[in-house]
């Protein structure tokens, strides 16, 4: 008998020890693979090497200005340094244009992006086209897509995302692509914006069951039937990874306790996935209170935060406004054919009832999935993209 198991387990591990072990892309990174070693090649997108290729990046002349190649935004501030220097550190985006960012040709994975835009974040539009499709995947007011839809900064750390001092705006999401990836910022104001931005990314292959990222900005205001949707309209199978939301509230009271829905693959009237209220699905509880101090507790975790307070300082601001985030990471909620994500927006009133509530609801979700996607909705207007 012990000549049997012998045998056995010496089969055993000749097995696993003969089984090739499976390349790596390079890809998935995290303490538990940054030894591993891969053919991945790593590139950068910037305003010193607009398009990101090998040995390209430095080369503006601060002697040259615009409408010339190699044009230098900083010439006069590197003009006794030359070539080599801090010459073209960022971009000039005018009133009415549409810049791109970056554009690759190639089979890849966008690992980080980090910006610094300036001006009215509402009215500076962020999209992502992948593959060559005609309509984005994702589609947001810059602001909002970082977690910061009321043109005021608040510190964001999380897993996913970070907002650094002063205006650091950082993206940690995975974002694959097969045959080319385009990034375009457009300026809707009426001022020119400055753009200072990093995107850095791998070129490796990208394995078949792979989704593409995508994300996309709503707003109710004010909600229609105390409710605000976050999404609807995918089709496809895919993943849902998060979701940001800012809520302007034009009650007195307590105004979250509005339950999130997810309805999936053919739900109608009843979702399979049902909270139990606004600060619930945001990973927080009773009214985000702090007990000893009677006031909301800003948090910004790993997966979830209540990151932004905008309190009342008796003269211009008002109102209060909150932002908030919760990344679906360790519990994506997963769909085969459809989904459709909605909150509700509820307060209370006299005699303990539920006061059906008109805020201002902003929001950008977060998915994945395979392509083709459906066309999203027109974003508003810009007068209605606009806080006050």
């Amino acid at each position: 008998m012990k000549i049997k198991l012998l045998i056995a387990s010496l089969l055993f591990t000749g097995l696993v020890y003969g089984q090739k072990e499976q390349k790596f892309n390079g890809v998935d990174m995290n303490l538990g693979t940054l030894s591993r070693l891969s053919d991945a090649k790593t590139r950068s997108i910037s305003p010193e090497n607009f398009t990101g290729e090998k040995g390209k990046g430095g080369m503006a002349d601060p002697t040259k200005h615009a409408g010339q190649p190699n044009v230098a935004n900083a010439h006069h501030a590197s003009r006794e340094l030359g070539v080599g220097w801090k010459v073209n550190p960022f971009i000039t985006i005018k009133p009415g244009e549409t810049f791109t960012m970056a554009e690759i040709n190639e089979s890849g994975v966008i690992q980080h992006i980090w910006m610094t835009p300036t001006g009215n974040w509402n009215h500076t539009i962020f999209r992502i086209y992948w593959d060559g499709e005609s309509t984005p995947s994702v589609e947001s007011p810059v602001g909002p897509f970082f977690g910061m839809a009321w043109n005021r900064f608040a510190p964001l750390n999380s897993l996913a995302m970070t907002v650094n001092p002063g205006s650091a705006f950082n993206s940690y999401w995975k974002m694959p692509f097969r045959k080319s990836c385009k990034i375009t910022m457009e300026n809707i104001s009426a001022d020119p914006m400055n753009l200072y931005y990093q995107i850095d990314y791998a070129l490796t292959e990208v394995d078949a069951n792979e989704g593409y990222f995508h994300a996309q900005y709503r707003r109710s205001n004010p909600t229609t039937g105390a409710l605000h949707t976050i999404i609807d309209g995918i089709k496809g199978k895919g993943q849902y990874v998060g979701t940001y939301l800012g809520v302007g509230v034009n009650n007195i009271g307590w105004w979250g306790e509005g339950e999130i829905k997810f309805f999936m693959d053919g739900d109608k009237d009843y979702a399979t996935i049902v909270g139990t209220g606004l600060e619930d699905y945001f990973c927080g509880s009773y009214n985000f209170e702090n007990k000893a101090t009677r006031q909301y507790q800003e948090y910004s975790t790993a997966y979830a935060g209540l990151h932004q307070v905008i309190r009342p300082d008796g003269l211009y601001e008002s109102q209060q406004r909150f932002g908030m985030y919760r990344w679906h990471i360790m519990d994506p909620v997963r769909f085969e054919g459809d989904l459709k994500v909605t909150i509700q927006d509820l307060g209370w009133r006299s005699e303990g009832r539920y006061l059906p509530q008109k805020s201002d609801m902003i929001s950008v979700a977060f998915w994945y999935q395979s392509e083709p996607h459906q066309k999203f909705p027109n974003l508003p207007v810009k007068n209605d993209l606009e806080v006050n």
